[in-house]
C-alpha cells in the first residue's frame, strides 16, 4: 500500500450529461505534499476540454505556478474536478478537438435559445 497514490471515484452530479457515472481518478501526491499539489489524472483519460489526452486534469488549483496554496483540501481539490465535468474553464483548455466540439455546442445552444 502507497500512502501517496490513491485511487478516487468521482461521481457525475445529478441533472448533468454526467450523472450516474462513476469516474475513476488516480491522485498523486508528491514528496513535499502539501507544499505542492497532486496530480490528478482519470483513468481511462476522457475526452474533456480540462482533461489532457494522458487523462491529467487542468485546473488552477492543482497548478503551483497559478493558484496552488498548501490549505487546499483534497475534498476541495475533488469537488472542484467533479464541478470541471459539467463547467469547463474555456479560458484554459487541455484539449483542443474537445475545446472545438465544446465551443460549437454553446454556439449551437445560444443560437437555439435566441430563435424562440
Amino acid at each position: 500500500m502507497n500512502l501517496m497514490e490513491w485511487e478516487v471515484g468521482i461521481p457525475g452530479k445529478s441533472n448533468t450529461p454526467w450523472e450516474g457515472g462513476l469516474y475513476k481518478l488516480s491522485m498523486t501526491f508528491p514528496e513535499d505534499y502539501p507544499s505542492k499539489p497532486p496530480k490528478c489524472k482519470f483513468t481511462p483519460p476522457l475526452f474533456h476540454p480540462n482533461v489532457y489526452p494522458s487523462g491529467t486534469v487542468c485546473l488552477s488549483i492543482l497548478d503551483e505556478e497559478k493558484s496552488w496554496k498548501p490549505a487546499i483540501t483534497i475534498k476541495q481539490i475533488v469537488l472542484g474536478i467533479q464541478d470541471l465535468l459539467d463547467d469547463p474553464n474555456v479560458n484554459d483548455p487541455a484539449q483542443s478537438d474537445a475545446y472545438t466540439m465544446f465551443k460549437k455546442r454553446v454556439k449551437l445552444q445560444a443560437r437555439e435559445n435566441t430563435q424562440k
